[in-house]
Parts: C-alpha cells; structure tokens; sequence
C-alpha cells in the first residue's frame, strides 16, 4: 500500500512524535525521534548538514518513519522510503514552522545552527498501518 488510509491519516496530521530510522555505514540502525510534516505527498523534517543521520543518508537513502497514535497507542502509521531531496535552509526558517507545529508561541528564533539547517524530503514508497 502506498496510499495513507483516511482512517489513519489524523496520525500524521496532529503535532505528533515520529521515529525516524536510518542506516549506519556498518548496517546499524540508527533511530531518533523527530518532528516532522507531511504534505500530502511527501515527509518533511528539519535537520542539520553536520549530523550523522545525515551523512547515514547520504550514504543509504533508505528510511522509515513510524508514528504511533496519541489516542491509542496500538494504533499507527509506518512509512517506508527514501530520501528523494535535501533543500538548503540556512535561515532555519522550516525549524521555525515545525517548531510553532510543535507547541512554540508566536515567532520562534531562528536555530543556533541555521547556517547548517537543510529539509530532509522522504519520498513514501510503502504504507503500513494497524
């Protein structure tokens, strides 16, 4: 499946925690919570050019983000793709909506680490739910 059922697209929509896992240079897993938006088509996630599941990507642009229900924690949306496009943001300024996505009032400052900030834009290959 490919497609997000309507029963589970809420999932997705509310100001939810994802797990974001990558792969390590030695076939590792690397997984960290993440904020993150999905546009209807793709996930977008801020991050960093310096971090390691950055460079994890660039290496493997496998990845998979699995969202649990805030209203039923045995319910949830697993996403499994690739890294399909990494866009520059030195203004921090997609921190900036995910962080007001997230809870931030009004105008939240740029990040400390603008200058390194990139979208991260997983393109969805496969769709589970439960």
């Amino acid at each position: 499946m490919t497609e997000i059922p309507a029963s589970h697209r809420a999932i997705l929509d509310e100001a939810t925690i994802g797990h974001l896992a990558t792969l390590r240079p030695d076939g590792r897993i690397q997984l960290n919570d993440m904020w993150f938006l999905f546009d209807g088509n793709n996930v977008r996630f801020t991050h960093t050019n310096k971090r390691v599941k950055f460079r994890n990507l660039q290496l493997d642009p496998t990845m998979t983000l699995s969202v649990t229900d805030p209203h039923d924690r045995y319910r949830f949306v697993e996403l499994r793709g690739r890294l399909s496009e990494v866009i520059d943001d030195p203004t921090g300024s997609f921190y900036q909506v995910l962080d007001r996505r997230y809870g931030a009032a009004g105008n939240s400052p740029a990040p400390a680490d603008a200058a390194d900030r990139v979208i991260l834009i997983m393109a969805i290959e496969v769709v589970r739910v439960r």
